[in-house]
């Protein structure tokens, strides 16, 4: 197939095909896209009714864009997901520092290259995947970075510095045919800022005293964290006013939207002989641990809670589920509510704390944990009738459960306990032990957080009387 593309100017002319502007293209492909009623974004979960809509608005218009969002709300891979509506192949002259469109040239270098070889001049073919340019903003970043610089290689070559053949160019000049992100955004120095206007609105670019003039193709994205760039002083109003698109994103609306991204995220237990079950509880629970800490005044939310912290809690819990498994002999592989204090060194590291006092982090995780478990047994069993399961510990029965304790003990507590088998049915049908065992733990759990039973804990194990 690529054997059969144009591999010279002249040829390229010949086969009649057209280069379209960058933004044409994403235009033409988007329009095919939704007329067909293809996913625009893939992998994209939760914004299909408020970012989505207004980045197909963007691209349609031809507007640089702007996201807005806190860490954690998936700037970064749509931005990269864009480059799925750029053509897969586009042709560029070949041995130029950066991408020419082989119409329209606008390096000296490649003015050069057409003027000596004329219809011969060689064509390469670029994928789409290498039409994108990405850099992380920060305050050491220089104009050298993005834009150019003189080049001393070039000039001890013999070059005069008046040459413009001796500039070396920067990142965006050579993502030209292309999407280029500049994440944190607000994290720029003025200067650099000013830079960056003049690529985007003047197409004007000076380096060392060189004035040239490079009609750049290219779309620039940015991302930056709300409270950033609202503050004044972190961004040139010029530049802010540049961008024709300001797109504000979120965390999912919905417990299933979290879920959803959690586990296409996790990493997969791939442990051979072993069965990993799940129960949708602890599902609900681990995402709704995030959520509470969305909403705690314990919590910075100027920094806010990723959906990463659902990603890493979740793989924690399946990580002790596994190695209970391993340690009792096991096959079946399925997280209890004993097993969520192993999220909290998970955790630590994804959020930021308002407080400071000692040993505080700790206490707060855990009523996040302890919300989370009430808030998932109310919608799963508030309706169901536990007074006969309550009323065999009011005449003095006690129950242990823990972590490392073996499935077939809970069997014989469903026996033991009046009316605990009809709850537990109610929130799994499957009858193997090590998930009888995680619902009856979480029943016992939902029941003493309701205050219908007391708990004592003794090292990582639980006591449960009346």
């Amino acid at each position: 197939m690529a054997n059969e593309r144009p591999a010279t100017l002249g040829q390229l002319k010949a086969s009649g095909y057209e280069v379209r502007p960058v933004r044409e293209e994403m235009r033409r492909n988007l329009i095919e896209k939704i007329r067909s009623g293809d996913e625009v974004f893939p992998g994209i979960v939760g914004y299909e009714e408020t970012v989505v809509p207004q980045l197909e608005n963007a691209i349609l218009s031809g507007q640089d864009i702007i996201l807005l969002g806190e860490r954690g709300q998936a700037k970064s891979r749509i931005i990269r997901s864009l480059t799925s509506l750029l053509d897969e192949w586009t042709p560029i002259l070949d041995g130029c520092e950066i991408p020419e469109n082989p119409f329209h040239p606008l390096s000296a270098e490649a003015k050069l290259l057409v003027a000596e070889r004329g219809d011969d001049a060689p064509i390469r073919w670029l994928h789409r995947t290498e039409r994108y340019g990405e850099k992380l903003a920060t305050p050491d970043i220089t104009i050298a970075d993005l834009i150019g610089e003189i080049d001393p290689i070039k000039v001890a070559e013999g070059r005069y510095l008046s040459d413009e053949l001796t500039i070396h160019y920067g990142l965006i000049p050579r993502t030209n045919r292309g999407i280029f992100a500049l994440n944190e955004l607000p994290d720029l120095q003025e200067r650099i800022q000013v830079g960056l206007l003049n690529v985007m609105e003047e197409r004007d670019v000076q380096i060392r005293g060189h004035k040239v003039r490079l009609d750049l193709d290219v779309l620039v994205v940015a991302t930056a964290n709300p409270e950033d760039y609202t503050n004044r002083g972190r961004i040139i109003t010029p530049l802010k006013d540049r961008y024709g698109s300001q797109i504000r994103t979120h965390y999912p609306k919905t417990i299933e939207h979290e879920i959803s991204i959690m586990e296409s995220e996790s990493s997969h237990i791939e442990a051979d002989g072993y069965d990993v079950v799940v129960p949708d509880y602890m599902k609900e629970i681990v995402a709704e641990i995030s959520r509470l800490a969305r909403r705690s005044p314990d919590v910075s939310q100027r920094s806010g809670v990723s959906v990463r912290a659902s990603v890493a809690n979740y793989e924690a819990l399946l990580a002790n589920a596994l190695r209970r498994a391993i340690r009792l002999g096991d096959k079946v592989v399925v997280p209890r509510v004993s097993d969520l204090p192993f999220v909290i060194p998970s955790l630590q590291g994804k959020v930021e704390f308002e407080t400071v006092e000692e040993g505080k982090d700790e206490q707060i995780l855990d009523r996040l944990i302890q919300g989370a478990v009430v808030s998932t047994f109310n919608r799963a069993l508030g309706d169901a009738d536990t007074e006969q399961v309550v009323e065999s510990f009011k005449t003095g029965l006690s129950v242990e459960t823990g972590e490392a304790m073996a499935a077939s003990e809970y069997t014989a507590l469903l026996r033991s306990i009046d009316g605990l088998a009809e709850i537990v049915g109610r929130v799994t049908n499957d009858e193997r032990p090590e998930v009888q065992a995680s619902a009856v733990e979480f029943v016992l759990e939902g029941l003493h957080l309701n205050k219908r039973l007391n708990k004592d804990r003794v090292g990582g194990q639980a006591l449960y009387r009346g």
